[in-house]
């Protein structure tokens, strides 16, 4: 018998339907989600993040969104602690967590047993960055971490000097990649876990990140990031999500309005490459092909069984 904490894992690209799936395997399993975005803990950021509207949550309970003011830092570490005391708080209700999203790093923070503190640290040379990030700006910071590390230099706003200066310490003393440093631990599942992945064609999923780019835009996508333009939130990690930063370039003139939105497609559908490749590289996942729209009746059937098989589990009946 698994002793593990159980947890479902739903997973896949942006748009490609998974809020919807997770609301009836929620009501099908007893379950309660947890948001495995990174950019949806923060309040007021709702359009651009696709975040689900109460009234879409169909009585499920959420956990995750809203936690943050959008110019506080996140890190992966404070992700993995707080979705960690979330799964063990559902899970003493009799109820099953489900962990759902496409930040690909932060998911598997939480399902494998990585320490993110255990990299040896040193306060000399920490203070070190942090006087030159003083003297010479942020900027020249992260241009060090970007020749030692482009990835994370990729990932990390200049501005969000804890994480910049934390990349460099990694670097420094273990000559690895943050990234490289993780891959390197022990992958040792903590949960007994169904990991689920949607995929679809490139083509449908294109399409239907084009359509919802639309649909933000009529839904009020512009106002929303202007609230946060003009209560002066800049230069932050939460401005550098995808569907702000474009509007950012629009607001500070830059670029034209139509230019920012074809600016935001073209990301949005980068980034779902990336998603896809993140997840069928790192993370053993049973893929689903949602491509087919009138066979979601079987494709939940097909699902189910999955699920039941691998956590022991039934249906609600």
């Amino acid at each position: 018998m698994n002793s593990k904490e159980r947890l479902l894992v739903l997973i896949g690209p942006t748009a490609v339907g998974k809020t919807k799936l997770s609301i009836e395997l929620a009501k099908k399993y007893n379950g309660e989600i947890i948001s495995g975005d990174s950019m949806q803990i923060y309040r007021g950021m709702d359009i651009g993040t696709a975040k689900i509207l109460p009234e879409e949550m169909e009585g499920i309970p959420h956990h995750l969104l809203d936690i943050r003011n959008p110019d506080e830092s996140f890190s992966v570490a404070d992700f993995q602690e707080l979705v960690r005391e979330k799964i063990s708080e559902i899970q003493s209700r009799g109820k099953l967590p489900m962990l759902v999203g496409g930040t690909g790093l932060y998911i598997q923070s939480v399902i494998y047993d990585y320490q993110f503190s255990e990299v040896i640290s040193n306060e000399a040379f920490r203070l070190s960055l942090e006087e030159q990030a003083k003297e010479k700006g942020n900027e020249f910071v992260h241009e060090m971490l970007k020749r030692l590390d482009p990835e994370s230099a990729e990932r990390i706003h200049p501005n969000n000097l804890r994480r910049v200066i934390r990349a460099i310490e990694v670097f420094h003393f273990t000559g690895k990649t943050i990234s490289e440093y993780q891959e390197e631990q022990e992958k040792e599942l903590l949960y007994n876990v169904a990991l689920i992945g949607l995929s679809m064609d490139r083509e449908q999923l294109y399409e239907r990140i084009n359509k919802r780019v639309d649909l933000m835009i009529k839904a009020g996508l512009l106002e929303e990031v202007q609230s946060l333009y003009e209560q002066g939130i800049k230069d932050v990690q939460s401005i550098q999500a995808i569907g702000y930063k474009e509007i950012y370039e629009y607001l500070d003139g830059k670029i034209e309005w139509q230019e920012a939105i074809e600016k935001l497609k073209q990301n949005s559908r980068r980034y779902a490459k990336r998603q896809l490749t993140w997840f069928r590289n790192k993370m053993d996942v049973k893929w689903f092909d949602m491509t087919e729209k009138d066979s979601l009746s079987k494709k939940m059937l097909e699902i189910s069984s999955f699920i039941e098989g691998k956590l022991q589990i039934k249906a609600n009946t």
